[in-house]
């Protein structure tokens, strides 16, 4: 009996292993984060965000870059959910930023998942895991002209 608890035991050490290194990697257009409704009134349209290679307008002044790096408990979201969901929390932390900084924009945005940069100039990248959904947005706080 000992030794088929053992087993068992095992058994769930192995399930529980697997679940936990899932990472699964997602991208997803940052217009759809912009649109959601979660996102009105909370992104309020004083600083814009720009992904490196996007069309942005003239810089006037750049003033410094910075890393978002944000989570979201993974458990009962639908990974495109969270992932959108957390890269609306790195756009909020940037945007706060920002305003800290004097800077009315955020640009040449990539996704900085653990460090490897990943640019596009209309996706961001995420990665969901078995508890935990992350989205790392690294860009540079700059004055553009309006």
């Amino acid at each position: 009996m000992m030794k088929q608890l053992m087993l068992v035991a095992l058994g769930l050490c192995a399930v529980v292993g697997v679940a936990q290194a899932r990472d699964t990697q997602y991208k997803f257009p940052l217009a759809d984060v912009l649109a959601m409704p979660e996102a009105q009134g909370k992104l309020d349209g004083s600083v814009k965000f720009y992904l490196a290679g996007q069309a942005t307008p003239t810089v006037l002044e750049r003033k410094g870059e910075d890393v978002s790096n944000q989570k979201t408990n993974g458990m009962g979201k639908a990974d495109e959910f969270g992932c959108k969901w957390a890269a609306l929390s790195a756009l909020l932390a940037l945007q706060n930023k920002a305003k800290q900084a004097g800077a009315n924009a955020v640009v040449d945005i990539v996704s900085y998942y653990k460090k490897n940069t990943v640019a596009s100039p209309t996706d961001f990248e995420c990665h969901a895991g078995a508890w935990v959904i992350g989205v790392a947005l690294k860009g540079t706080y700059a004055t553009v002209q309006n």
